[in-house]
C-alpha cells in the first residue's frame, strides 16, 4: 500500500487546494476528487503554479459510488482526506435535504470503501460548530457538544459520531477529526485563495469584495454583545496554517503514533478577535478604508468562542504560526488576483 499518496476529496475547494499544495510540498502524491459544486477549476492551476506539479484529478460526486469505486480501483493510497460537503449555514437551514443527503451520504460512501479496500486513515473536515454557544471558554476538546444550530452544523456532528463508532470496532481503521475555527486568508503566492460563489457567507471575502468595490458596504451583524467592543469574538486560523495541520494529521497515522483509533484536535490560534478588530486590522494592513455599518443581530450567531489548541500543539505537534496581518495581506492580494485575472 502506498503510503506517501493520499486521496483528497473535494480537493479544488478552499481548504481543500491549500491542503493539496501543503501535501505536495511535503512530499505526498495527490489524487484530488471533486465535483466542482463549490469550487473552481482555476485551483487545480493555481496549485500546478505553485507547486509545479499537476495532481491527479478525477471529476466525481462522491455520492455517486460507483464512481468513487472506481478511485478506489485505480489508485493505491492509504489515507484519505475528507472535505466533500456543502457548508453554507444559512444555506443548510433553508435546504435541510441537500445537506443531509450530501454531507452523511459522501461520508458514507468514502468510509465505506476504505473498508472494502482496506485503507486505513481518514482525516475528517470538522468544525468549531460542534460547540455550538458553549459555557465556558476557550473550548477544549473535552467541551460537551452542543445540539446543532443548523442542519449544516448537526452533519458534522452526526459524521464525527458515525466516524467514532465505525473505527472503534474496527482494527483496521483510524480517523482523526479536525475541529476547524475560522480559516481565512490565502496562499502567499496569491495564486489559490477563497472563492465564494455569489454573496460570501463568510466574513473575509466580504471584507475584500466590499475593499473591491464588489459589494456596497459591508454589515457588523451586531456592537451590542457582551464582549470588549460589543461584536462577536472569533478564533482566526489562517489557511495555509489550517493546510498543515492536515498533513500532520496525515503523518501521524501513517508512522503509527496514533494512540487511539479515533482522535479529535481543535485547530485554531487560541486567540480571539472581534469583528471590529479584524476590520480595523484589515484597514491598517492594506492601507485601505472600508465602508461599514452595523447591522442588527443575525439568528444563529453565537457571542464568543475559541480554541484552546493545548492538545494539538503538543499532542499533535502542530501549532498555529502565520501572523494575522500577514493573514489579511494574503486575502486582500487574492482578491486582487482574482479581480484581475
Amino acid at each position: 500500500m502506498n503510503n506517501r499518496r493520499v486521496l483528497v476529496t473535494g480537493g479544488a475547494g478552499y481548504i481543500g487546494s491549500h491542503t493539496v499544495v501543503e501535501l505536495i510540498g511535503a512530499g505526498y502524491e495527490v489524487v484530488i476528487v471533486d465535483n466542482f459544486s463549490n469550487s473552481d477549476a482555476s485551483s487545480l492551476e493555481g496549485i500546478a503554479k505553485i507547486t509545479g506539479v499537476t495532481p491527479t484529478f478525477i471529476e466525481a460526486d462522491c455520492c455517486d459510488k460507483a464512481a468513487l469505486r472506481e478511485v478506489f480501483e485505480r489508485y493505491d493510497f492509504s489515507s484519505v482526506i475528507h472535505f466533500a460537503a456543502y457548508k453554507a449555514v444559512g444555506e443548510s437551514v433553508a435546504m435541510p435535504t441537500k445537506y443531509y443527503h450530501n454531507n452523511l451520504l459522501s461520508f458514507i460512501n468514502v468510509v465505506e470503501l476504505m473498508k472494502e479496500y482496506h485503507r486505513p486513515n481518514i482525516v475528517f473536515s470538522s468544525s468549531a460548530t460542534v460547540y455550538g454557544d458553549a459555557e465556558e471558554l476557550p473550548v477544549t476538546e473535552r467541551t460537551p457538544r452542543k445540539p446543532a444550530t443548523s442542519p449544516y452544523g448537526n452533519t458534522k456532528q452526526m459524521a464525527e459520531d458515525m466516524l467514532r463508532d465505525i473505527v472503534t470496532v474496527d482494527d483496521e481503521l483510524y480517523g482523526i477529526a479536525l475541529r476547524y475555527f475560522n480559516p481565512i486568508g490565502a496562499h502567499p503566492s496569491a495564486l489559490i485563495g477563497e472563492l465564494p460563489r455569489g454573496i460570501p457567507n463568510n466574513l473575509v471575502p466580504y471584507i475584500t469584495q466590499t475593499a473591491a468595490g464588489v459589494r456596497e458596504c459591508l454589515s457588523i451583524f451586531g456592537d451590542d454583545y457582551p464582549t470588549p467592543d460589543g461584536s462577536c469574538l472569533r478564533d482566526y486560523i489562517d489557511i495555509v496554517d489550517l493546510a498543515r495541520a492536515h498533513v500532520v494529521a496525515i503523518e501521524r497515522m501513517v508512522a503509527g503514533k496514533c494512540e487511539e483509533h479515533y482522535e479529535i484536535f481543535n485547530i485554531g490560534t487560541g486567540s480571539p478577535v472581534s469583528v471590529f478588530e479584524l476590520v480595523k486590522g484589515f484597514e491598517a494592513a492594506n492601507n485601505l478604508t472600508l465602508n461599514y455599518k452595523v447591522a442588527a443581530r443575525r439568528p444563529g450567531d453565537v457571542t464568543a468562542v475559541w480554541a484552546d489548541t493545548t492538545r494539538a500543539n503538543e499532542v499533535l505537534g502542530w501549532r498555529a504560526e502565520r501572523k494575522l496581518d500577514d493573514t489579511l495581506r494574503a486575502a486582500w492580494a487574492w482578491e486582487c488576483h482574482v479581480r484581475n485575472r
